[in-house]
């Protein structure tokens, strides 16, 4: 088996925790790259390494109606001038195994989305491009399903696995969007959900962050917003500096999301 890379190392170590945190999805390159300077320049300043995060598809959609981003070939070539233009590390997510190889390319972390944590010949193609991956547990399985979902990548050979906490939902949480079917979502859950998160010392937290979120395309709801994420942020450190707890994961604040 490969050694752990060297940005797995880094992410591991951080104290108090690191962050994943951007836009749900790419709207446009002038956004995306607005957007990784402001997030950039908070993680900075609180401390806190970042990883940015956007989707180039958003394929899970309610609705067939939905913006789903400018697909992989365009936003692969945003998300690199991300990565150069401010030197951070990227996330983003894969959806089928053939895309694997390319999103590789760019990508530092790729991310596992929920409703296919379970996926074999998707983990195992994600685990062969030697990147970080990130699980996000499905919010219908147990939390000991996802030991199977981690093991699947260590057997693969590689053993940068991360695993997301998604939450669990029970019964119905969509709603009407301008005459389709969309995702709701309690924004104002976010903070409890992420001061609980660090109180119990997770190594991570994921993080969906806009700038406008009212007008933003998908899932506007569990966006928290670019104005609030440094008094967040802050607080959050204040809380886990003072936990005793330490446990291996991350958690997703975005309740209730697709």
């Amino acid at each position: 088996m490969a050694a752990a890379s060297p940005l797995y190392t880094q992410l591991k170590a951080a104290e108090p925790f690191f962050l994943l945190a951007g836009p749900n999805v790419i709207e446009s390159e002038e956004h995306i790259l607005r957007m990784a300077k402001h997030i950039k320049d908070i993680a900075t300043k609180v401390g806190l390494p970042l990883v940015f995060k956007s989707s180039f598809d958003k394929a899970n959609r309610t609705s067939s109606k939905s913006f789903r981003g400018p697909g992989m070939a365009e936003g692969l070539k945003i998300l690199e001038k991300v990565k150069v233009a401010y030197d951070l590390p990227i996330v983003t997510d894969v959806h089928e195994s053939s895309q694997c190889e390319a999103v590789g390319k760019v990508a530092d972390i790729i991310q596992i989305p929920a409703f296919l944590c379970r996926q074999t010949d998707l983990l195992v193609a994600a685990a062969q491009t030697g990147k970080i991956i990130n699980i996000k547990k499905g919010q219908f399985c147990a939390p000991s399903v996802m030991e199977n979902s981690a093991e699947k990548i260590r057997l693969a050979g590689n053993p940068n696995v991360m695993v997301c906490e998604r939450g669990t939902m029970f019964g119905y949480s969509k709603k009407l969007d301008g005459g389709g079917v969309a995702s709701g979502g309690l924004r104002e859950l976010i903070p409890c959900i992420a001061r609980t998160a660090v109180a119990v010392g997770v190594d991570g937290i994921f993080m969906e962050v806009h700038d406008d979120p009212l007008s933003a395309p998908v899932d506007g709801p569990t966006q928290w917003p670019l104005r609030h994420l440094e008094e967040l942020l802050e607080e959050l450190i204040v809380i886990a500096r003072v936990t005793k707890g330490k446990q291996r994961f991350q958690i997703d604040l975005t309740p209730y999301s697709d």
